[in-house]
């Protein structure tokens, strides 16, 4: 193990009809006024938005509503959220849906702080300070309900950028897996993707050791795989859905990587810039890139590979444990290649121009240049 320093300070409260809670949570939290962010129209039409709100008046907090969010949320539609924040003088903002509801309701709160456009944090500005951030969420996928990361896309020039900061880490998630139920059966596939996708990049990228890291990162993989498989077949399966949502929310709350030592993100590096150029889910362009990235980087590190093929699917070799991984995939109904989502071939050097800037920005830019990230992508053509 290498020294480290770990803090988490979100607060979860897990199980049935824990949503109930909220008003009181956020009165005991001396809040006052909340945004209400939310997405699409699932969440009204499951009556969660209703309940929310009933719940809130019954503690005396008052509400301003600001839906549309969209799948990979964009710029445009948080500056407004940012504006309405602001005007609304809210104390809080109170996101309801799944990951790009909270990441985009963490934008809204950098923003209603700031002096400038929010835009400036994504490209390499600090976070200072943030609105107080809580979330009920609908959707286990990306970690955001337990960590300090916001990807929004600015769908002017393209670029798929994240915030990372202790600011936005929300002050309290509420973790409901009945909630989960009506996720569309694709949209539970992404979310086992992200999953997996979140912790296998530092399992691979790391220096070697840190067993108990590993152990950790194979459990989470096994009891994501494990656990939809029964989703798949049960989508109203309680228990399944429970084990789902928590190894989903452990995969990215900094837990995994403690102690790894250095470590990087090129699987989401490349697959950002797929979901800014083409707006395709997010897990399923990481269902694209992650075979492709594996078998490239597995030539240069074989051994952790061997290990992930042994420990996950108990086969042996490091081309069989990525083979393995990919037919899972195909069999939960994810894209494995650019043409499944309907993205040419032609466009590789499209991709991996838009990939590099960002692989700069996240200083992985020497290792990751537009001709390797092309070398990548080519591995993910039919």
């Amino acid at each position: 193990m290498y020294d480290f320093e770990f803090h988490n300070p979100t607060r979860i409260i897990f199980g049935r009809n824990q949503e109930e809670s909220i008003g009181a949570v956020l009165k005991v939290a001396g809040i006052a006024k909340v945004l209400l962010v939310y997405g699409s129209q699932s969440v009204q039409k499951s009556g969660l938005l209703d309940r929310v709100k009933a719940n809130l008046g019954l503690s005396a907090v008052s509400f301003v509503e600001f839906g549309g969010v969209v799948s990979n949320p964009v710029l445009s539609h948080a500056r407004k959220g940012v504006a309405l924040a602001k005007a609304e003088k809210v104390d809080a903002i109170l996101a309801v849906g799944g990951g790009s509801v909270l990441d985009e309701g963490k934008a809204i709160a950098v923003g209603a702080l700031a002096a400038g456009d929010v835009w400036q944090f994504f490209i390499g500005t600090a976070v200072t300070a943030a609105l107080p951030i809580y979330t009920i969420l609908t959707l286990a996928a990306t970690g955001s309900e337990m960590n300090g990361n916001s990807v929004v896309t600015n769908e002017e020039t393209k670029q798929k950028y994240n915030i990372s900061s202790p600011f936005t880490y929300p002050r309290v998630s509420i973790l409901n897996p009945e909630l989960t139920c009506s996720v569309p059966p694709d949209y539970s596939s992404y979310g086992a993707v992200d999953a997996i996708a979140h912790v296998i990049e530092a399992y691979f990228t790391k220096k070697p050791g840190s067993r108990l890291q590993d152990r950790l990162v194979e459990s989470i993989i096994k009891t994501v795989i494990a656990s939809h498989n029964v989703i798949h077949k049960d989508p109203d399966n309680y228990e399944a859905r429970a084990e789902f949502m928590w190894a989903a929310t452990l995969a990215l709350n900094g837990l995994t990587p403690t102690g790894v030592g250095d470590y990087a993100f090129p699987n989401h590096m490349i697959e950002h810039s797929l979901s800014a150029l083409y707006n395709i889910a997010h897990g399923a362009g990481l269902a694209i890139v992650m075979p492709a990235w594996m078998r490239w980087y597995s030539r240069q590190h074989p051994a952790q590979f061997e290990r992930f093929a042994d420990k996950i699917f108990g086969v042996q070799g490091a081309e069989a444990g990525i083979n393995a991984l990919e037919k899972w995939f195909q069999e939960i109904g994810v894209p494995v290649r650019l043409q499944d989502a309907g993205i040419a071939g032609g466009d590789i050097a499209l991709i991996a121009a838009n990939a590099a800037d960002l692989a700069t920005l996240w200083g992985i830019g020497a290792v990751y240049t537009k001709g390797v990230i092309a070398e990548i992508l080519a591995l993910a053509v039919e």
